[in-house]
């Protein structure tokens, strides 16, 4: 990691804090500290760390509080956390694992080994934020930087998928069964590409439910093909999607009307670098 990674140690111990603070400080680290819980909560709504050193026992807050507080809320929910305290029973290994953490380690522990741990624990992070977490397609500059070698073959083509309508659909389903809906698109993409694409063909995700792929334009109708009748069969075979037979409420909230149709659309474009192919399709989904 770069020497810009900032850790913060939470640990009331004045001689373990000072300890792990010299230690991390050495390697290039930036170190913030806090004794209290509650200190390090405004840390982190103030200066959200890279990762965190949680001791359990605390003066204020307990640390699986603090963990738990942490989860919940946008911002910090991604820090990697790393329990390190005296209490060893297995349940309170789980319980800390449950919560989120990302490792556990008990007192008294080897410093090198710690190290080991936030260094692992922080490249892995690292890799995290440059995919989706809920697709685990490439995003964002990620994607950008895979696209740049493969948009400037000689004869390429794009592939765009889309959920229609996605904010209304999350109105009435909630957020977790749009990650599902993702999550089932991104494995048929992904199985699709790999059966018929080329070995340098590549999926993305742009975010608010679009996608990519991009191919060459002797694959691309065939890769399309395959996605549509592949969403469509499993629109077929569960309400993964969602559910046709419900009454939903409109976007103003003011009526509700019996939908027979699909609640979730998915249309389909093709560009490619020879000649405009600009077709689409709306595979349904329950």
């Amino acid at each position: 990691m770069t020497d810009k990674s900032k850790i913060l140690i939470v640990e009331d111990d004045a001689d373990t804090s000072d300890m792990l603070r010299e230690y991390f400080n050495l390697r290039g680290y930036e170190v913030l500290t806090a004794a209290w819980g509650s200190d390090a909560l405004e840390l982190c709504r103030r200066i959200p760390p890279d990762l965190i050193i949680l001791d359990i026992r605390l003066p204020d807050i307990n640390g699986y509080d603090i963990c738990q507080e942490l989860r919940s809320n946008l911002q910090t929910r991604r820090i990697p956390i790393i329990f390190l305290t005296h209490q060893d029973g297995r349940e309170d290994v789980i319980t800390g694992l449950k919560l989120g953490a990302v490792d556990y380690m008990t007192k008294p522990f080897d410093i090198e080994e710690l190290g080991l741990r936030v260094h692992n624990a922080l490249q892995r992070a690292s890799y995290q934020n440059l995919v989706s977490p809920i697709t685990e397609l490439p995003a964002d500059h990620f994607l950008e930087e895979q696209l740049k070698p493969l948009l400037e073959r000689e004869r390429w083509a794009v592939l765009y998928l889309g959920i229609n309508d996605l904010a209304f659909f999350s109105k009435v389903y909630g957020f977790e069964t749009i990650d599902d809906a993702l999550r089932s698109i991104t494995l048929v993409l992904d199985t699709v590409v790999k059966e018929v694409g080329t070995i340098s063909d590549f999926a993305g995700y742009l975010g608010e439910g679009n996608f990519i792929v991009v191919t060459t334009p002797e694959r691309v109708q065939r890769i399309k093909e395959e996605i549509v009748a592949r969403l469509g069969r499993e629109s077929d075979e569960s309400y993964r999607f969602g559910d046709k037979r419900v009454d939903f409420v409109r976007p103003d909230d003011t009526a509700r009307m019996s939908q027979q149709n699909p609640l979730i659309s998915i249309s389909v474009g093709v560009v490619t670098n020879e000649k405009a192919i600009l077709t689409e399709g709306r595979p349904s989904a329950r």
